[in-house]
């Protein structure tokens, strides 16, 4: 067993760019541990993930504000505080904050995350 008190030694929040669009940033609640890592992952107006897929599924629960989730081929869901999505293992998706609010979500990532394509502002912005 192991107990975090407040974030684990030596991890700091950092913005992430390289495969989100808009200004994103993660603040690791564990990192990587036996494939797990737990990120709280707050997104500014109209950010959000590249289209990704994982290994093993994610969580995602929302903290605050609202945003959108979006598997390859469906219409987009609105997201706000509270709601919980499960993302089975290997489903292509993007997840982020909406046009004009903020998202604070706890991302629960099982095993590797394989990174594809930017999700578009012409494909976002049909969306939202």
């Amino acid at each position: 067993m192991r107990i975090i008190r407040g974030r684990a030694p030596g991890s700091a929040s950092e913005q992430r760019s390289a495969t989100f669009t808009g200004t994103v940033w993660a603040d690791p609640v564990l990192p990587t541990t036996d494939g797990v890592t737990v990120n709280n992952v707050f997104f500014t107006p109209g950010s959000r993930t590249h289209w990704h897929s994982h290994e093993h599924g994610q969580i995602l629960h929302v903290t605050a504000g609202s945003g959108l989730v979006c598997t390859r081929g469906e219409e987009p869901q609105p997201l706000g505080a509270g709601d919980t999505v499960w993302v089975p293992a290997g489903e292509t998706h993007w997840h982020g904050a909406g046009p004009d609010t903020y998202l604070l979500h706890l991302a629960i990532s099982l095993g590797t995350t394989d990174w594809h394509q930017p999700v578009g502002d012409d494909e976002y912005g049909a969306t939202a």
